[in-house]
């Protein structure tokens, strides 16, 4: 739909597009997103490192739910430990055990949450894991039980199966990673 100018108009830009429903949006969220003191950006840094997470994803976590994390959850496909009497790989313990309790692990049949405490003692608690093509609202309640006290948006899902990316949403967690992005390729 085009508008006919009156005299004197300068041939401005059109004020109804996409170019100015661009310009609008990151105007907002130019104004939205505050400007933190070096000092506040720092201790996000370390944090981030402390979480074994880059920034740039620490902060996308931060600027989404408003909150720290204080927990993780991993998937046993995350910790690749696929089927009973297979241990956790050291590295990726290692990598566990500089994290803050509590470090969560969801047993994928055919494993039992035993077996997944006995293949990785570095974690602190063991719940059986939703089912994957299971629905949104048994998804929920698995995740809840796991969680018990903690609120969901403080908790990461670290995951290695497009299927269990749906248990951050059923759960309202505070996101999910998949695992080559937490523990490497």
């Amino acid at each position: 739909m085009t508008s006919r100018a009156g005299i004197g108009h300068n041939g401005g830009p059109e004020m109804t597009g996409l170019t100015w429903r661009s310009h609008c949006w990151k105007a907002a969220r130019a104004r939205l997103l505050p400007t933190l003191p070096i000092e506040v950006v720092r201790l996000r840094v370390r944090r981030a490192a402390e979480l074994g997470l880059d920034y740039k994803t620490y902060a996308g976590i931060r600027a989404s739910t408003g909150h720290d994390l204080v927990a993780f959850l991993f998937s046993s496909n995350a910790l690749r430990v696929l089927r009973a009497g297979q241990v956790l790989a050291p590295e990726r313990a290692a990598k566990l055990s500089t994290l803050g309790d509590p470090r969560i692990g969801l047993a994928v049949p055919p494993l039992t949450p035993a077996m997944l405490a006995r293949a990785a003692p570095v974690l602190t608690a063991t719940h059986p894991a939703p089912r994957l093509l299971g629905n949104h609202a048994e998804a929920r309640q698995v995740i809840r039980a796991a969680l018990g006290k903690l609120p969901g948006d403080t908790v990461l899902l670290i995951g290695d199966h497009g299927l269990e990316a749906e248990w951050s949403l059923a759960g309202r967690l505070a996101g999910y990673l998949p695992s080559e992005r937490y523990f490497g390729a």
